[in-house]
């Protein structure tokens, strides 16, 4: 069986309609605008990227802001056909890419206290829980956890992330157009 290929490029504004599409289905009545998503495009700190998968069609969505040395996971969707396919995988590896070609040393991010998948895929990537955000996510007033890498340079970050580099693209074809 072949391998599923991901293409990650840079989020256009030509993808913002699938993109609401999509973050509608991931996070309901409670998501972002369309005039957000436009405002993160054309803001010189954001990076936002979009996963396709073999068809061309809009699998996922991750962002975030990188100010100094830091950055700041701001989202990562994934259609819900698509989970559990390392769509957030690869979006997450293209942010931490895209953070080494920035020289960002740190990423941060807040995730919600229930959601398993994400803070499990995080600390696979070296994140660790720093503390709470208590009723952080507005509708349901959910705690958040916030987690932080390493400094992305050290070698205990990069040979974790190189290792499951290796091990997502033997899961997956993954084509990086940053």
């Amino acid at each position: 069986m072949a391998k599923p290929q991901i293409k990650i490029e840079p989020m256009q504004r030509e993808h913002l309609d699938d993109i609401i599409r999509l973050e509608e289905q991931a996070y309901g009545p409670h998501h972002w605008s369309k005039e957000s998503f436009f405002n993160e495009i054309n803001n010189e700190l954001a990076r936002y990227y979009c996963a396709f998968d073999e068809s061309g069609e809009l699998a996922g969505y991750a962002g975030c802001w990188q100010i100094l040395e830091e950055a700041h996971l701001t989202n990562i969707a994934v259609s819900p056909a698509r989970r559990r396919n390392h769509i957030g995988e690869a979006l997450l590896t293209a942010i931490i890419k895209s953070c080494i070609n920035e020289m960002i040393k740190y990423i941060t991010l807040e995730v919600r206290v229930s959601n398993m998948p994400a803070i499990s895929l995080y600390e696979k990537y070296g994140f660790k829980s720093l503390g709470i955000r208590k009723g952080y996510y507005q509708d349901n007033n959910e705690d958040a956890l916030i987690m932080w890498t390493e400094n992305i340079f050290y070698d205990k970050f990069k040979i974790k992330y190189e290792q499951n580099l290796k091990n997502l693209n033997e899961k997956a074809g993954i084509i990086y157009k940053l």
